[in-house]
């Protein structure tokens, strides 16, 4: 069966040109030849002898990516790569078995042979096929309907100007969305990773950067017996001002907090108080209620909603708070 692959040329699209006079290929050239590697553990012990500081997850996506190239591709199976430069898709076909060779590709020597047939424009391409073809992956699988209608778009049997204007935006709209959706999920797990790397101390003045960003003056409790309170905010820093809020912070990711907690936090509250508990490891269900009871205004914050509130209020984070969870914001085509 004819397998259909995207290979990207480099990042940025920086090896299309080379791509263009008949070849694909991929970097790692520090792991050199692999000809006689025909396994992913074969593969795997050239990476990490080529590259010995690389962490656990980058290892197995490379070496994942490295035989693909190497073993699972096949020739006559379907290729299809990208220029940025023209916009275009180049179309072809694998013409020949893996080898290493650093002069065909620069800074990319494991390469194939490809005999292209021809190219087409993104701008040709219906909006599931360009989100598709749109990944940022080194190499991969390209869904059957997706490759069908690049063919058709290089043929000239589709006519894309033939569609409703109105379908067509609803179409981009939709992926769009989902698209956007899909990143903001992985990227606040990813975020959420970050904050778990935190250690106790540096925890609370990340909750006091928080309520900084969100109009509070914050002082942060000494070491030592604390009374339950790890940070105070209130508007004037003093607490002269209501409303003050009292804060208690445990970084503990594989435990939640029971009502046990929660009730002694509780008892430490006077009137005119407002408890922010923060709990990186959740609450049990009697927690939640304990909270819910409570006389006292309390809210409760797990890891989730943490690092839904520091993405929600970064923008006005000092340059303290940002030390602590350096994020980049990314721009997204509205509507």
């Amino acid at each position: 069966m004819t397998h259909v692959w995207m290979v990207r040329a480099g990042r940025g699209g920086a090896a299309a040109e080379d791509f263009s006079r008949g070849y694909i290929a991929i970097g790692w050239g520090r792991i050199g030849d692999l000809s006689s590697a025909t396994t992913p553990a074969d593969i795997r012990r050239a990476y990490a002898s080529a590259y010995p500081d690389a962490k656990l997850g980058e290892v197995g996506n490379a070496v994942a990516m490295i035989t693909k190239f190497r073993s699972t591709i096949k020739v006559g199976d379907r290729v299809v790569s990208y220029d940025p430069s023209r916009r275009e898709y180049l179309i072809g076909t694998v013409a020949g078995e893996y080898k290493f060779d650093a002069s065909v590709v620069k800074e990319h020597p494991h390469v194939r042979k490809v005999e292209w047939t021809g190219r087409v424009s993104r701008d040709h391409l219906r909006v599931r096929s360009r989100n598709t073809l749109g990944s940022t992956l080194t190499l991969f699988s390209i869904p059957d309907d997706v490759f069908a209608d690049v063919l058709s778009a290089a043929t000239g049997t589709y006519d894309l100007e033939g569609e409703e204007v109105s379908t067509l935006v609803d179409e981009e709209r939709e992926e769009l969305e989902q698209s956007r959706e899909d990143t903001e999920v992985r990227a606040l797990e990813l975020i959420k990773d970050r904050l778990l790397r935190l250690d106790p101390e540096q925890m609370e003045h990340l909750a006091a950067a928080l309520l900084r960003a969100m109009g509070y003056r914050t002082r942060v409790t000494p070491k030592g017996p604390d009374r339950g309170v790890d940070v105070s905010a209130s508007p004037d820093g003093l607490g002269f001002q209501e409303p003050r809020i009292k804060v208690e912070v445990k970084h503990r990711h594989a435990s939640a907090m029971g009502s046990q907690e929660i009730r002694s936090f509780l008892g430490g509250l006077r009137p005119g108080d407002r408890g922010l508990y923060v709990s990186t490891g959740g609450f049990s269900k009697d927690a939640k209620y304990e909270a819910e009871r409570s006389n006292f205004p309390i809210t409760l914050l797990d890891l989730h909603d943490l690092a839904s509130y520091v993405v929600a209020h970064y923008e006005s984070f000092d340059l303290e708070g940002r030390a602590l969870i350096p994020l980049v914001k990314v721009y997204w085509p509205a509507e």
